[in-house]
């Protein structure tokens, strides 16, 4: 039978391919979503400025060359006070010219390149983190678009099912007028609420396309997304147990942006230690100039120095304490964070919680609800048929059961709702 259905469609010009078009779930559009986001680039691009950071601090290790030149000329230089009989001594000359090229190899930094390069990646950490977070946000817009879209397209079902009953009662009012049972105008007041029905539908449609065509856009999707594109989360399956969370079952990305924080604030406490040790460097000069090593040779001439220099610079103790101190303050104030999210957290989860079990406990007595309202409306149904109750009377208990319907459509939509909601709120996309 399916594949002579198969063939029927091809041979009308309709591929099956379309028929056929694999549901998505919800996690599907999330990662979809997520792929497809703009803001994902911006992951190469923080890889790539962590490379060339590193890059260039370990090229501290490479020996570093300069070049300068100088040209002066003093008030006073230095002259031998003894004049020797046969011997012309001269002076140093008072314009003095030098041309030098330096090349400096450093032996021990204290470990000012290694920090640095820690801090590069610290940092960089952190960078990923901030967009771990705010493309984990994204999962929510999905969840509000795909929820939507479920609620829309069930309400647009049971609005045809409510056209369908109008019609029937239209058909049965415009009967009883025939009859002398019923006038005019209950005939008309059964076609206000088939208009009102029907704009209501038109409502209801204008959104579903809305919420469809944005939802289309965030995922990329490459076709329009019909009322069987999208999957709907089965409640049973859920296994929700109805568990209270605690702080380990929360993963939400945010948690890790905290810790990547404390982690860059120690690798800028280490590099602080770094910076306040000495240095220690070999040197190469190679000059030209007058006058040379040879200051009494007035003349130009080359030369060289070379040797081991250490160095260390005291003016970085100054600001050493209040920078040490910022940085406790710092780490202060990411544990302070970190504790308001996970008390607005627990917030959350416990609101989450109460709407589970709220709306599971009202969806106990939907079905009872929507019988009994069926059976009043057929009472009253058989009343007008009777003549023993107006139209009006009649048309308020179709509500009602249309209504109840409407209530247990939203209730199931909304509980699937909750429950991915609290999976949203601790990241605990997996059955427990």
């Amino acid at each position: 039978m399916k594949r002579l259905f198969i063939l029927t469609t091809f041979l009308l010009g309709i591929s099956p391919i379309c028929l056929n078009a694999q549901e998505l779930t919800l996690e599907e559009c999330q990662q979809q979503a997520q792929a497809h986001y703009p803001l994902i680039k911006r992951y190469g691009l923080i890889e790539k400025t962590k490379e060339y950071n590193i890059s260039n601090a370990g090229k501290g290790y490479l020996p570093q060359v300069s070049l300068s030149a100088k040209a002066s000329y003093q008030s006073d230089v230095t002259e031998i006070p003894v004049d020797l009989p046969g011997i012309d001594i001269r002076g140093i000359r008072k314009d003095q010219y030098q041309a030098m090229l330096q090349l400096d190899q450093v032996v021990w930094d204290g470990g000012n390149i290694r920090a640095r390069k820690e801090v590069t990646r610290a940092t960089s950490e952190v960078d990923k983190q901030k967009l771990e977070v705010d493309m984990y946000a994204i999962n929510e817009r999905v969840n509000q678009l795909f929820f939507g879209i479920l609620l829309l397209k069930e309400q647009l079902k049971q609005n045809q099912l409510m056209q369908e009953e109008l019609q029937r009662n239209y058909d049965n009012v415009a009967a009883y007028v025939k009859n002398g049972i019923a006038n005019q105008a209950d005939l008309d007041a059964v076609k206000v609420e088939q208009l009102n029905n029907i704009q209501q539908r038109h409502t209801l449609e204008a959104t579903y396309r809305a919420y469809g065509e944005m939802l289309k856009i965030m995922i990329n999707h490459p076709t329009p997304l019909t009322e069987n594109t999208l999957k709907k989360p089965d409640v049973n399956t859920l296994l929700y147990k109805g568990e209270v969370y605690s702080t380990e079952f929360i993963r939400r990305p945010e948690l890790n942006l905290f810790a990547a924080q404390n982690q860059q604030l120690e690798a800028q406490r280490k590099q602080l230690t770094a910076k306040n040790l000495p240095r220690l460097d070999l040197f190469v000069q190679g000059a030209y100039g007058n006058p040379g090593l040879n200051m009494l040779k007035n003349e130009f001439s080359a030369y060289y120095v070379a040797g081991v220099r250490l160095s260390w610079n005291f003016g970085n103790l100054y600001t050493r304490k209040n920078e040490s101190r910022q940085l406790i303050l710092n780490q202060q104030d990411v544990n302070v964070q970190k504790e308001t999210f996970l008390f607005n957290t627990h917030l959350e989860i416990t609101q989450n919680n109460s709407e589970i079990k709220k709306l599971t406990e009202l969806m106990k007595n939907d079905e009872e609800i929507i019988t009994l309202r069926n059976n009043i409306k057929k009472s009253a149904q058989a009343k007008v048929a009777n003549g023993t109750l107006t139209v009006t009377e009649m048309l308020r208990e179709v509500t009602a059961e249309n209504i109840a319907m409407q209530d247990k459509i939203m209730h199931e939509i909304q509980l699937l709702s909750a429950i991915y909601e609290l999976k949203y709120t601790t990241n605990q996309y997996e059955n427990k």
